[in-house]
């Protein structure tokens, strides 16, 4: 059986591996070993922290809508149910930006809201 020459194999694997640790500090940067580990728990953060930014974002959200609720005199669980009850489906996305940008547009959704809810009770 002949030899099995892996250089070029293990120079384009260990080079990926750098490259993902550019910006590194210290031997991180430029030692395989360390950088491997490195940019392997780099990627772990990646993962997590991509979930965590959905969560931090929808509670910002709704920080946003209450305190916008809050100036028209609701809270913002009533303004959701208000809102389930009056059938308007948009999102808190939507809404924290209608409350931010569109004060006026927030305002009648609350008033309709605050309708849905008055009728229901």
């Amino acid at each position: 059986m002949s030899r099995v020459k892996r250089g070029t194999v293990q120079k384009a694997r260990h080079k990926k591996v750098i490259e993902q640790a550019k910006g590194y500090y210290g031997r991180r940067k430029n030692v395989f070993r360390v950088a491997k580990q490195a940019v392997e728990k780099s990627l772990q953060y990646q993962y997590r922290d991509r979930k965590a930014r959905k969560r931090n974002f929808r509670a910002l959200w709704i920080q946003r809508i209450n305190a916008g609720a809050r100036e028209h005199g609701m809270k913002y669980s009533e303004v959701i149910d208000g809102l389930n009850k009056a059938g308007i489906e948009v999102d808190r996305k939507v809404l924290s930006d209608l409350a931010i940008h569109e004060p006026e547009a927030f305002g009648a959704i609350i008033e309709q809201a605050k309708s849905a809810r008055a009728a229901a009770a």
